[in-house]
């Protein structure tokens, strides 16, 4: 049955019991029991950020002359961020939905740039480390920019040199780096990455949408921290996000440029129309006053007081773990963090069966899949919240390691290895619906919705090659995206 609108509206209490009832399933974010998705910088701070998210709920930041509020919200707000990242007065910057939208302006603007600066580039390129986020991939499809992978090294996970300087040609247009990679928490080697660009006459982007925002309170705390921001010589622009570590509602980032003749490439402006003449800042155009006003109002509640000391608390933790995570029998660190996002491996108990476990035990881990001869593995993002929490964890972590090797899912390696057989070689176009159902019979998946344990469709995905496993998941949630109702 589908859902139609109700003939009568619904009481205010009965709306709000629905909601909560949806929620049953979600996971229990604010008990320290989550390890990626959300970051919580306590009960006070969110108090503040719905009120001022309220408040200016329904203002409409499209057009700043009709709410200089907004425009105001968004200048102090960039200003702040600029001098966060050790910017000078010419630093200009925008405020975005999130990393994703930051990241896409940001290739944006390079390739316009490019446009102007290297006509001759008809077929613009990005180098690209292979641990920098997904959204860059995105940006190269949407933007059609072609993405030349540049690998890492195997033990630090930061780009590789060498290999970039070798990969480097005339159609390269933009140059990346990741200040931490999400996957493993390591800076890439901003400076020497920005001195190729610099050379090269390109533009270089820094990914700083998880890190940007804490690293300079790792710094500020005395803690060495790779200069990533724009006291390098030959950053053009950074991406940072303000709901992550600044804990401020989503969606809040903010894309900086090195100066206006840089930002002047991200702005899109039409008169081709009988309407009103557009020009916008970023990819929307109506948008809420509400992410604005919050992330204001939270960087103003908080200080750099607050921030440190939240940041203290997330230093200790990250210590805590990787100290005992290294501590645990069979579990071993996959690079050596420089801010507070783990990764480990095991060579003797499934990560995907462990992260079940974690789970059946009330802790939510984030499994990572492989990359060509990248590893699969564990990753943990700490924040505030987990703070206090890291004995029954890491108490909880041995205990699924131990149950995983007491009782592996000896299942696991032969369904890897019937998938990879029927279906690897396939081409992604021939995956079809009902190829997919195949598949997901094969891992115990039946029907619509998610399912509770994910070894085995983890399993499945992991022994798939990446083109593969994207159509498996597009048409996954295609079909996870229906009409529902009563």
């Amino acid at each position: 049955m589908t859902m139609r609108i109700p003939e009568k509206g619904a009481s205010e209490a009965d709306l709000f019991a629905a909601m909560q009832d949806f929620r049953s399933g979600d996971l229990p974010w604010r008990e320290g029991r989550v390890f990626g998705y959300t970051f919580d910088g306590g009960l006070a701070v969110e108090k503040v950020a719905k009120r001022a998210f309220s408040e200016f709920l329904t203002e409409n930041a499209l057009d700043p002359t009709v709410f200089p509020s907004l425009l105001r919200f968004e200048n102090e707000i960039v200003s702040m961020a600029a001098n966060h990242l050790r910017g000078d007065q010419d630093v200009v910057g925008n405020f975005s939905s999130g990393g994703t939208e930051s990241i896409i302006l940001a290739v944006k603007s390079a390739r316009d740039h490019a446009r102007v600066t290297h006509p001759e580039v008809k077929n613009p390129k990005m180098l690209l480390p292979v641990t920098a986020h997904a959204a860059f991939h995105k940006a190269a499809h949407y933007l059609g920019v072609e993405v030349l992978p540049l690998p890492v090294n195997k033990q630090t996970f930061k780009a590789d040199m060498d290999a970039a300087r070798e990969l480097m040609n005339d159609d390269v247009i933009l140059i990346v780096g990741s200040s931490p990679s999400y996957a493993h928490g390591v800076v890439d080697p901003i400076v020497e990455l920005a001195a190729l660009a610099k050379e090269r006459g390109v533009w270089m982007h820094v990914d700083a949408c998880i890190g940007g925002f804490l690293l300079p309170y790792f710094r500020k705390l005395g803690h060495e921290v790779p200069d990533f921001d724009f006291t390098v010589d030959g950053v053009s622009s950074i991406s940072m996000d303000l709901h992550k570590y600044a804990y401020c509602p989503k969606g809040a980032s903010v894309v900086l440029y090195r100066n206006s003749d840089l930002r002047k490439h991200q702005l899109f402006a039409t008169s081709h129309w009988t309407g009103y003449t557009i020009v916008n800042t970023t990819i929307q155009s109506s948008k809420s006053g509400g992410p604005l006003a919050a992330a204001w109002a939270v960087l103003r509640f908080l200080g750099e007081e607050g921030y440190l000391d939240l940041t203290r608390r997330i230093k200790q933790t990250t210590d805590a773990l990787v100290e005992g995570i290294e501590a645990i029998d069979g579990l071993r660190l996959l690079a050596q963090p420089e801010m507070s996002l783990i990764s480990f491996v095991s060579d003797d108990v499934n990560l995907f069966q462990l992260a079940d476990l974690m789970r059946e035990r009330g802790w939510y881990v984030q499994p990572q899949l492989s990359f060509e001869d990248y590893p699969a593995n564990i990753h943990l993002s700490v924040d505030p919240g987990n703070h206090g929490f890291e004995e029954p964890f890491l108490s909880a972590l041995a205990d699924a390691a131990r149950a995983a090797r007491a009782n592996p899912k000896t299942d696991l390696p032969a369904l890897a290895a019937q998938v990879s057989g029927f279906f690897g070689a396939m081409p992604p176009e021939a995956i079809t619906e009902d190829v997919m159902a195949k598949m997901l019979g094969l891992a115990g998946v039946s029907g619509q919705g998610l399912p509770h344990e994910m070894a085995e469709v983890n399993t499945v995905l992991d022994s798939l090659p990446p083109s593969i496993r994207e159509r498996l998941l597009t048409l996954f949630v295609n079909d996870l995206f229906v009409q529902s109702g009563d």
